[in-house]
């Protein structure tokens, strides 16, 4: 049992440390893509989501939260999970390719303007690259929550875009970290937008 125990608070300090780590390397980037997605929701604009796995998870996350609310009560703001939908995302992989599935969402819903929240662990993720190149070319401005070295997520982002890449190689820490900075989104764009200050919570 003290084996077990040991396991779990290593793991525990590996998550701790990796967040650490992150908040000296990527706040001021935090805070940038936040203000961006407030900027876009102001004229607008939606956010699109995407990711695999867990990372297909977050991108869920980050939608519920922007569609029905964060720590208080505020309308709903305008974003789409491109996981969401068992019926697309199948077809799509079965008539053409899984590497499709973000891609074509993204070329029929997506518009001037809007951003794409781009999730991957590894930035290697071939249907997350597709649906950038999508998002480009509908003229969407892009936001890579990434880790690892950035992978070839990094290649493909314009100048214009913003990558936050935590400084980790171990994809749990990752994962874990990427659902703070959704989180820390969701609070920026709650205190930018309406107002909302302190830490309540239903």
């Amino acid at each position: 049992m003290n084996s077990l125990i040991e396991r779990i608070r290593q793991s525990f300090s590996d998550s701790i440390q990796t967040k650490i780590n992150s908040a000296d390397a990527i706040l001021n980037i935090v805070a940038e893509a936040s203000e961006e997605i407030v900027q876009a929701l102001l004229e607008g604009h939606k956010i699109l989501s995407c990711g695999n796995g867990g990372s297909a998870c977050d991108a869920l996350h980050f939608s519920s939260e922007m569609l029905n609310r964060f720590k208080h009560e505020r309308p709903g703001l305008p974003a789409m999970a491109l996981t969401a939908d068992i019926a697309t995302l199948t077809s799509i992989a079965n008539d053409y390719h899984y590497s499709d599935i973000f891609g074509k969402q993204v070329r029929a819903l997506g518009h001037p303007g809007d951003l794409l929240l781009a999730i991957s662990t590894s930035g290697n993720s071939a249907n997350v690259i597709n649906a950038i190149k999508a998002a480009h070319d509908k003229n969407m401005n892009v936001i890579a929550l990434t880790g690892n070295d950035g992978g070839k997520i990094a290649d493909h982002l314009l100048e214009k875009d913003i990558e936050i890449r935590v400084p980790s190689y171990d994809t749990a820490r990752i994962q874990e970290t990427h659902l703070l900075i959704i989180h820390c989104i969701c609070d920026i764009v709650d205190f930018r937008l309406f107002g909302h200050e302190g830490a309540t919570s239903t």
